[in-house]
């Protein structure tokens, strides 16, 4: 969530924190709060479409701090935006912002972009380095304050909306974890992370002795990103603030400082709200009132059993068992084995295409992958040829369709898909959504490479762990529009070998060949060399995220159908933006660069099977 402008006015004083050593506890970690804020710091290159090595690794260190000091991390992550979608409106808003960001990156302006993958590659890091997690249901606000209750223990976040809720082991932002600056101490109780400790007692006390239990009609009031201020705009401009907060009421933080102010002579709640309504017309009253009341419990922590989740691997809440979504799939999103946006698609036919920096001029980079998101939406909202059902796309045999926002060149719009026809033998009545774990993998194989327009006869050449991206690029170069250059498939295939030889070499058998470690080290020194190119080309850059969408949707159809191939690792340079442009841009200029690899004849015959492969 998020309580505007009452971060800057926090941290514009200071004298609301308390001095924490962080350790020997559990930390109960904001997931969405810690992926943006290691994204922005990890030194990512957010113009071509980031560097996932650089982020998994900010996000190794991060965790590697925390269990030098016995720490023990529990990671809770959004999940979709829940049947209710009340936050629609913020996030559409959210989706504009990103569309700027990502316009201004274009045209070269400075800015920050989270690049598409991050969440993803995210996920894939928590389970490698077995950080214990969770995907709630819907927003996971409510349950981080539960959990972190319930075992007394701080929250790490950065989101204001913490500052109101009523923590027994405090809020710890993000802002304040030094996480980079780990102190040795001498004795038995060793290292620690500084950091610094919300005080709600402090933030009351300022505010004349502010009953904590007002908060939460301070954040509904003032507004957060469920409630906006338009409903309560008669409120402001009637009441009287007390003296010494007038002179600044135009500002947001005038008004924060006059609404606490002017809430801290009512003993409770109710007493307060009855005084707003008061200011408002007599029609509207019940109205605000509900809506008010409604909106305060999004700050009562939630009773949803994490604590239980981490020891028994089940995930039970009330909005889940009301949407009626088979086990198996409940069990997937809880286990961050299926994205939020499948979620999304299937209890409000309704998904949003985050932005990335593209030639806004052409069609969304999304629109490539499109066919791919139709098989995804069949999958999910198909019907039983023999269902009796009252709704008219049922009546008639139509197929469902999903309202997707996407970008229409600089403007977010709402465009409605059809969801595909399935293939016959994924539409008879044995296979519906909640038995789709028991269709046969080569079935369920078949489904995802017809998709993409390949067969597994073509993928056998190729490691395990490349197939689906290897898939991915043949539906990318088939599919794209305008069609890729040759260049640009050079570039992106003599990535994925890098990230091959890297791996080999860094991770596996430390009795490497000694041509595949020569070869390494004559990439490394080329890329340093060629990674202070400052040299941007939009239309390769729109191309290259038209694979990253391809990627995407790849690997969530891969995971809805249980995965029939091998999940890819985009921690280990599967993709990174900076290299696969030095690397078109040197094609463009020095052809030879294809032979980068010549040392390695592994590498080589790598890199000439994916090319003949794709091409054919």
């Amino acid at each position: 969530m998020g309580i505007q402008g009452l971060t800057g006015f926090v941290e514009e004083r200071g004298a609301f924190f308390t001095e924490l050593r962080v350790r020997d506890t559990k930390l109960v970690i904001d997931g969405s709060s810690l992926y943006h804020q290691l994204c922005f710091a990890s030194a990512a290159d957010f113009r071509r479409g980031g560097d996932y090595s650089l982020f998994a690794a900010a996000v190794g260190d991060f965790f590697s701090s925390l269990r030098a000091c016995r720490v023990a991390p529990f990671v809770v992550l959004d999940g979709g935006r829940g049947a209710e979608d009340r936050k629609l409106p913020t996030l559409r808003g959210r989706a504009a912002e990103r569309l700027r960001a990502a316009h201004g990156l274009s045209r070269g302006e400075g800015g920050c972009l989270v690049p598409l993958l991050t969440r993803e590659a995210f996920v894939q890091a928590l389970g490698r380095l077995g950080v214990p997690f969770v995907q709630c249901f819907a927003e996971a606000d409510r349950e981080i304050a539960g959990l972190a209750n319930c075992w007394g223990c701080p929250v790490l976040s950065l989101d204001s909306d913490f500052f109101v809720f009523d923590l027994a082991g405090g809020y710890c932002p993000l802002s304040h974890f030094q996480w980079r600056s780990v102190c040795g101490a001498e004795g038995p109780q060793g290292c620690y992370v500084p950091a610094r400790c919300f005080s709600a007692e402090k933030f009351c006390w300022h505010f004349g002795h502010l009953n904590k239990s007002l908060l939460p009609l301070f954040a509904v009031i003032h507004g957060n990103d469920y409630i906006g201020l338009a409903a309560l705009e008669v409120f402001f401009s009637k009441v009287r603030f007390p003296r010494g907060c007038a002179a600044a009421k135009g500002g947001r933080h005038g008004r924060l400082q006059g609404l606490l102010s002017w809430l801290s002579q009512f003993a409770g709640p109710a007493e307060a709200l009855d005084n707003v309504l008061q200011y408002l017309r007599k029609h509207q009253r019940e109205e605000v009132r509900e809506l008010l009341c409604t909106s305060m419990e999004d700050y009562t922590p939630s009773d949803v059993n994490l604590e239980d989740f981490f020891r028994t691997g089940k995930y039970e809440c009330e909005a889940a068992r009301k949407a009626d979504l088979p086990r198996w799939v409940l069990d997937a999103l809880a286990k961050g084995k299926l994205a939020p946006f499948v979620s999304d698609a299937l209890i409000l036919r309704s998904t949003f295409l985050h932005v990335q920096v593209e030639n806004m001029q052409r069609l969304s980079a999304h629109s490539t992958a499109l066919p791919i998101r139709q098989v995804i939406y069949g999958l999910l909202l198909k019907v039983s040829p023999n269902t009796d059902a009252a709704s008219p796309s049922k009546q008639t045999n139509e197929l469902p369709r999903v309202c997707e926002f996407d970008r229409l060149q600089k403007t977010l719009k709402k465009i409605f898909v059809q969801a595909a026809s399935l293939p016959t033998e994924f539409c008879d009545d044995h296979f519906p959504l909640d038995k789709l774990t028991e269709v046969p993998v080569l079935h369920r194989q078949m489904l995802l490479l017809e998709t993409l327009g390949v067969k597994m006869s073509f993928l056998e050449s190729v490691p395990s762990h490349l197939q689906l991206p290897v898939a991915v690029t043949c539906y990318w170069v088939c599919c794209s529009e305008p069609k890729i250059k040759l260049h640009q498939l050079k570039a992106l295939l003599l990535m994925i070998v890098s990230g091959e030889l890297h791996r080999i070499t860094n991770e596996l058998d430390p009795t490497v060949a000694e041509d595949d470690s020569t070869a390494y080290n004559e990439f490394l020194k080329w890329k340093e060399k060629k990674s202070r190119s400052k040299d941007f080309d939009l239309d390769a850059a729109h191309s290259f995220c038209q694979w990253q969408c391809c990627l995407q949707m790849g690997l969530y159809l891969n995971q809805l159908l249980c995965t029939p191939l091998s999940e890819p690792d985009l921690s280990s340079r599967l993709y990174s933006g900076t290299l696969v442009h030095s690397l078109y841009q040197e094609l463009k200029s020095t052809p030879s660069v294809e032979n980068l690899f010549s040392s390695s004849p592994k590498m080589t015959h790598l890199y000439q099977v994916l090319l003949n492969m794709v091409e054919s």
